[in-house]
């Protein structure tokens, strides 16, 4: 049984073959692209067991989403296929040094995902069930979802593991933060952005969120993540700063995940505070260093070089 779960829609990412824009662009080269398989695939390539939960279209950008997730080592015999709507896709725009993206997932099967696609056996032997805020805000079907995930884990004693992962684009000219509040409050694990977490608890420094965090809800770690400037991670006892890993940066996208993956390796190995933080904080970084979201992520040989120092991060 997995001993992680996560659940989102993936979708076919087309990433152009030359930097500008799109209108000028004549060829591009299919990824796959969504933040909870990103998390999955990080976790199997530092080699534990996860299972990645969604709907895909019946066509062939479904079995090729499918087929890219499972080379990498994830269970996905919970994905149910969907003939009556399509896979997601979008396209990614360079220009100026600058990442832009465009999404085509309006009614995509994903935003399809209903309650009942979950099985409730799956949970039974599960240790962490990881969630975004971006599956909540797709469809009503999908927040039902998110819900009942949420409920299947507290009734198995599974931990949950929240990254709210704000997307504008996705919220309309709806407020969906109470929402996203209410998620962190069941969670057990916090992984926000800097600026994500001043958007849902206010304040400016990491103590102040903190405080607040940790005065509202069932929070038992948490970390703020702000990019080159690193992070700060938190037990409710202790604030850690973590450095910033040094990198080569090539496209950003995909970084915070692989820090979550990295640091809920951690946790399930029964590592410190400081060691999830670095362990986060090294994939992150890695993640930057190649144009995809999971391509650059680390497996569990190089990581632990790289923590060990017993290797340089440049050949």
């Amino acid at each position: 049984m997995a001993k992680v779960i996560t659940l989102g829609e993936t979708m076919v990412c087309f990433s152009p073959d030359s930097a500008a824009p799109l209108r000028y662009v004549s060829s591009f080269h299919p990824r796959i692209a969504g933040a909870e398989s990103n998390l999955a695939v990080g976790l199997a390539k530092l080699g534990h067991e996860v299972l990645w939960i969604s709907r895909l279209g019946e066509d062939e950008f479904g079995h090729y989403v499918q087929n890219m997730i499972r080379s990498e080592g994830v269970d996905t015999r919970a994905v149910r296929f969907d003939e009556a709507n399509p896979t997601g896709i979008m396209f990614k725009e360079t220009s100026r040094g600058e990442t832009a993206v465009y999404y085509y997932r309006k009614h995509s099967a994903a935003s399809a995902m209903e309650p009942e696609d979950l099985d409730e056996s799956l949970f039974e032997e599960a240790e962490i069930l990881h969630i975004t805020g971006i599956t909540p805000v797709l469809s009503e079907s999908c927040r039902r979802t998110v819900e009942r995930a949420v409920e299947l884990a507290k009734r198995h004693g599974v931990r949950i593991s929240f990254d709210p992962n704000i997307r504008r684009k996705l919220w309309g000219d709806r407020d969906y933060a109470p929402m996203l509040r209410d998620f962190c409050r069941e969670s057990q694990i916090l992984l926000m952005g800097l600026d994500e977490a001043k958007v849902l608890y206010g304040g400016e420094s990491p103590e102040e969120i903190f405080a607040a965090v940790y005065g509202d809800g069932a929070v038992q770690l948490a970390v703020l993540k702000d990019g080159g400037n690193g992070a700060w991670a938190s037990d409710g006892k202790q604030i850690l700063h973590l450095e910033p890993w040094p990198c080569r940066p090539v496209d950003p996208i995909g970084a915070g995940d692989a820090f979550n993956a990295a640091f809920l390796a951690g946790v399930l190995e029964g590592c410190d505070l400081q060691t999830c933080g670095r362990m986060g904080a090294v994939a992150g970084a890695m993640a930057t260093e190649t144009d995809g979201d999971t391509e650059g992520y680390p497996d569990r040989r190089k990581l632990q070089r790289i923590l060990e120092n017993r290797a340089q991060i440049y050949r």
